[in-house]
């Protein structure tokens, strides 16, 4: 660099003959004594070396001249300071470049301020002397400045003895910086280049030029905007004082430091910064990963990654976005939009509304609600000529005509736009959504996404949204999901941490604090593993919960182990089948090794609910064992398993494999079990005895077998030591079994009914 170029500075200090009051006899500071009218100083004129210049009579060990003028110094800047001398009488005395270096509050820096010191050996020769000063530890750098170092007052110091007269023609202050380009400097500009920096002109060019000169030195870009018409990708490391004009078209890639900051120097907005980041990483860059640097990432809008990636619908490689702190700021872009429309629906075209009024006003990825429409359901595609809509998943109970409201969430992250997406990964991301925005919609279809370690804060409607198929075998693990609405009562929530259609998905890890739901889960092979939701509000008696995993497909290949259920219960249900009379059953679903709490609740609060749809359904293949059910705060609940019968029932004769046992309860006035042990003492004598199992078989199952028969030590003098025979599904609930003795006899039997019928 050039500062008096670059930078239009004036190095120059004045002639003499423009006023010795410009020149002081001590440090150069301001309010210091000049030589202006000093009897030891002197203009000469018309000096047959010099002209007009300075003659000095020196009286001082030390006689010093300095310009009055502040000389800014900078790192990477080097000045070569000058002066041509001759001795015209008295003494031999020396000379020597000189200065006074002050920082940036003017208070004196240590520094070395004079440079090597040049004898006046002969009377009228001319002698130069001169030293280059900088801040870089280079050859040749006689006087090195440390980086506190902002200014100087330049000069030269006479020394040795006094009684003589020196003459000078000029100091001189020059931008050195060249001499030491070849050597020194590890950039290339693209101004030399021919970039321009006008905001208009395409500097494409320019910027691949300067790359490919640069061969392991960093590509400088100085200040002005820089328009980027075409694909750019630089292979080099970028330096950015300027930036890149943020109307540029073109793609633009870092392939040697790709990352956030990088994109942060080159469009100096954050948004801006971001959204190029993530349109580079699908780009097939070298990279697989953008790193966030750990910054906070101010958001005004959302980002769709499918408009900033632009030219593919469909991406296959693991891509991951890692390490920030990604923050939804107050604009209007987060407002949700909503529509409300006419449309019909044919359960034999289970995915399709037709007939779609209004279509033009719905966006894909809108939650879709109305009569007979299970949670979570959304508008995965948008034929506006056709006049409709493939939905995320059936709907239950839909009119063949009625109308329908659509409501579009804004998420930070929006991967709607693609037909599918695999092995994404989103790592050590916190979303701060600030009741503004939702965090991540996953595209339409995709397989093996991994979030892990992320933190979803406070989201306006929802955490995670999957429209289709793209959450197909997704990994969440180590995740903290804090709702928005935690002073809300969970009868006014409305939020839900993630939704899931597709198959075999791992939970595992994740804390999610107070929603409306933790997760509502279609398809099957699900593990939830090791997780922790928690749905407690402040209500103190009586309070209403809500289900904190919803499975919506009945036979759920799903597992429970090891998790921490609070104030919150797990619901099974099939509200998204369009076919009510299924016969599959309700079941392949264990719930093992858990903790179950609640405090306040009603008193028929229920941890484990089946929600049946559609009338006289089975059970088959639902084990609850080895669980901790515990109520808190004073309260009990009359028992932990249920049915919600508002929308269907069971033929509980049908009922098989089910195990409820090895459970631990506190607080819990019925303990159900399955097989359940039964004890049941016969006051007086009969030869029928009705034992009722007391609301203990689980879910409101019948009395449909029995594995033990044990009769007591009381058994009264008739009986004859023969068993009785057993009749199955007595009383009101068929619950209750009937031993039919061959006298009439009374005493104590413990009996094990189970409620499934053998498989």
């Amino acid at each position: 660099m050039n500062k008096a170029v670059t930078d239009a500075i004036d190095l120059m200090p004045p002639a003499f003959a423009d006023g010795l009051d410009q020149w002081s006899s001590a440090d150069g500071r301001s309010g210091q004594a000049s030589y202006d009218g000093a009897p030891n100083a002197a203009l000469v004129a018309s000096d047959a070396d010099f002209g007009d210049c300075l003659e000095i009579f020196k009286i001082a060990s030390v006689q010093k001249l300095r310009w009055f003028g502040l000389s800014p110094v900078a790192p990477g800047c080097y000045l070569r300071v000058s002066a041509r001398v001759k001795l015209v009488g008295g003494n031999r005395p020396n000379v020597r470049i000189a200065a006074w270096v002050q920082d940036q509050g003017g208070s004196a820096v240590a520094a070395a301020t004079t440079g090597a010191e040049v004898f006046l050996e002969e009377y009228g020769q001319v002698y130069e002397v001169s030293a280059i000063v900088g801040q870089g530890h280079r050859t040749g750098v006689d006087m090195i400045w440390p980086q506190d170092a902002a200014g100087a007052h330049f000069g030269i110091d006479l020394t040795g003895d006094n009684n003589c007269s020196v003459r000078i023609e000029s100091i001189r202050i020059e931008d050195a910086t060249s001499e030491f380009h070849r050597t020194m400097m590890d950039w290339v500009d693209v101004r030399d280049f021919g970039a321009m920096g006008d905001g208009s002109t395409d500097d494409t060019a320019a910027f691949h030029a300067a790359d490919a000169a640069a061969q392991g030195r960093d590509v400088l870009v100085p200040g002005g905007d820089y328009y980027i018409a075409g694909e750019l990708t630089m292979n080099e490391k970028v330096r950015f004082t300027g930036r890149i004009a943020p109307n540029s078209p073109g793609r633009v890639s870092f392939a040697f430091n790709y990352d956030y900051d990088t994109y942060l120097e080159a469009f100096q907005d954050e948004q801006e910064a971001l959204e190029r980041a993530i349109a580079a990483l699908y780009a097939f860059t070298d990279h697989d990963s953008l790193d966030l640097c750990g910054r906070r990432i101010r958001m005004t809008r959302p980002v769709d990654v499918h408009a900033v990636v632009g030219d593919r619908d469909t991406y296959g490689n693991r891509r991951t976005i890692r390490n920030g702190h990604l923050d939804a700021a107050s604009s209007s872009a987060w407002n949700t939009s909503t529509a409300t429309s006419n449309a019909s629906y044919d359960p034999n075209d289970s995915l399709v509304l037709s007939n779609v009024g209004n279509i033009g006003q719905i966006e894909v990825g809108s939650l879709v609600t109305g009569t007979g429409v299970g949670r979570e359901v959304y508008v995965r595609e948008v034929d506006v000529p056709n006049a409709r809509i493939v939905l995320s998943q059936p709907l239950y109970a839909a009119a063949a005509s009625q109308s329908y409201t659509f409501t579009r969430f804004r998420y930070m992250l929006d991967f709607s736009g693609f037909a599918s997406v695999n092995r994404q990964c989103v790592m050590q991301v916190e979303f701060l959504c600030n009741r503004r925005a939702s965090a991540i919609m996953l595209p339409r279809a995709g397989t093996a996404w991994h979030i892990h370690d992320c933190w979803f804060i406070r989201p306006a409607d929802r955490g995670i949204t999957s429209i289709g198929e793209g959450c197909n075998g997704i990994s969440l693990t180590g995740n903290e999901f804090l709702s928005g609405e935690t002073g809300e009562l969970v009868r006014d929530r409305h939020t839900i941490a993630i939704n899931t259609n597709k198959n075999d998905l791992k939970f595992r890890n994740n804390r999610v604090v107070q929603f409306l739901h933790f997760a509502v889960v279609a398809g099957g092979g699900h593990m939830f593993i090791g997780n922790h939701w928690w749905q407690g509000d402040s209500t103190s008696f009586d309070a209403e919960r809500s289900a904190g995993v919803v499975l919506t497909n009945k036979n759920c290949k799903t597992v429970f182990t090891g998790n921490y259920c609070d104030n919150a219960f797990i619901e099974l249900t099939d509200e998204h089948n369009s076919d009510p009379s299924s016969t599959r059953a309700y079941g392949a679903l264990s719930i093992t090794g858990n903790i179950f709490t609640c405090s306040s609740t009603r008193n028929d609060f229920t941890y484990i609910r089946l929600a049946p749809i559609g009338t006289n359904h089975s059970i088959d293949g639902v084990t609850v064992m080895g669980n901790s059910f515990k109520t808190i705060g004073g309260g009990t609940i009359l028992r932990v398993d249920g049915v919600d019968d508002d929308r269907g029932d069971f033929d509980h004769g049908a009922t098989r494999g089910m195990i409820f046992s090895g459970n631990v309860y506190e607080r819990v006035t019925i303990r159900t079990a399955n097989p359940a042990s039964v004890p049941y003492q016969k006051f007086g004598t009969s030869n029928s005895w009705t034992v009722p199992t007391n609301g203990r078989l689980p879910f409101g199952g019948e009395a449909l077998a029995l594995d033990a028969f044990a009769p007591g030590n009381y058994m009264s003098s008739g009986w004859d030591g023969g068993f009785p025979s057993v009749a199955f599904q007595q009383g009101g609930d068929r619950s209750s079994v009937r031993l039919d003795w061959r006298a009439s006899v009374g005493g104590l039997v413990l009996l094990t009914v189970r409620s499934d019928r053998p498989s």
